[in-house]
């Protein structure tokens, strides 16, 4: 299984906190704005707006707050303009790190994002060094409790998906971005997924030493945490061993 669904995996373990939740929503919010001046406020005929909706569903995002973010993103509402960028940086043991970024100010939010690098050890890089690393690609992860997982990983194929990967009761369903959809509406007709985007997955993977690996996710963590990170991605490789120290921590 690919380090990002299991750092996800982990990360729906750990919670979130009221004080997260809040910044969890601007981040929404921020990528509904930006879906819909891109591409019109009907998610019918916008894919990247019903991507973003249903990650603020998913994270129980008020209905009131999506219909209050698609109104700024039409005009119907004034709303701060923001610019997305792709920043991209290595971790303290070389980790490929890629940065989706929103942001009303460009130079503080590179300032921040350089600041956060240096301070845990890693550095940012230049535009197209670790990006040719990942691939833009859906991912739905399925727990193969109750069902079959050779069965439903021939349905899926047959579905259009491109990929599938089990592990440690987990069903890992990959597609290309314009078959995510389709896909997914397959599956949800055999069972629900546990998670379900369209994200970064690394064509690669890094195993590195416990210690090395820890330092590499507290800068992930703290980049995260910066209010105009968007998403992270890595290509760090996540070992049975420290899933189960994650796990503890949890």
């Amino acid at each position: 299984m690919s380090g990002h669904s299991k750092w996800a995996q982990i990360k729906r373990q750990k919670g979130v906190a009221d004080s997260r939740r809040g910044a969890i929503f601007t981040k929404l919010t921020r990528e509904i704005i930006i879906a819909t001046r891109q591409g019109g406020p009907n998610p019918e005929a916008n894919f990247r707006l019903r991507l973003a909706i249903q990650r603020a569903r998913d994270n129980n995002m008020p209905k009131e707050n999506i219909e209050n973010a698609i109104k700024k993103g039409s005009g119907a509402v004034e709303g701060t303009t923001f610019t997305e960028m792709i920043l991209e940086g290595y971790g303290p043991a070389g980790v490929a790190i890629l940065l989706e970024v929103m942001t009303d100010n460009r130079n503080r939010t590179v300032s921040e994002i350089r600041s956060t690098f240096q301070k845990y050890n890693g550095n940012m890089a230049e535009a197209g060094s670790v990006s040719w690393l990942f691939e833009n690609t859906g991912v739905i992860t399925i727990d193969t409790n109750g069902i079959d997982p050779d069965e439903l990983s021939l349905y899926a194929l047959d579905a259009g998906a491109k990929d599938v990967k089990e592990d440690k009761g987990l069903l890992e369903i990959y597609t290309d971005p314009h078959d995510f959809e389709a896909v997914k509406m397959a599956i949800e007709k055999r069972k629900k997924p546990l998670s379900a985007e369209v994200t970064m997955v690394p064509k690669s993977t890094v195993t590195l030493s416990e210690k090395e690996a820890l330092q590499t996710i507290k800068l992930l963590e703290k980049l995260e945490e910066l209010d105009d990170v968007q998403r992270v991605f890595s290509n760090l490789e996540y070992s049975d061993a420290l899933i189960e120290k994650l796990k503890a921590e949890a």
